[in-house]
């Protein structure tokens, strides 16, 4: 089984992006998604952006991640924030 995770793009530069998810940047591999810009949420798994993904879906999946590393639950906040936004 494989597992992507969602990170926002903050840089580009060649091919290459720099990613930031929960406060950690890594340099990843944009080849795959040659049309990515700042900003936008990739999925990332090996060190290559393998697609990309909203911010709400982005927001959610590490919202559940953080749950299965024991954070408070989060994402029915981010569920209603969505409603009321």
């Amino acid at each position: 089984m494989c597992l992507a995770v969602p990170a926002k793009v903050l840089a580009i530069e060649n091919a290459m992006g720099r990613v930031e998810l929960s406060g950690v940047t890594r340099e990843v591999s944009l080849m795959l998604l040659p049309e990515t810009k700042v900003g936008d949420y990739v999925l990332v798994h090996a060190g290559f952006a393998m697609q990309k993904v909203d911010q709400k879906d982005a927001e959610e999946t590490n919202a559940l991640i953080a749950e299965m590393n024991g954070a408070p639950r989060t994402v029915g906040d981010l569920e209603e924030s969505a409603a009321n936004g």
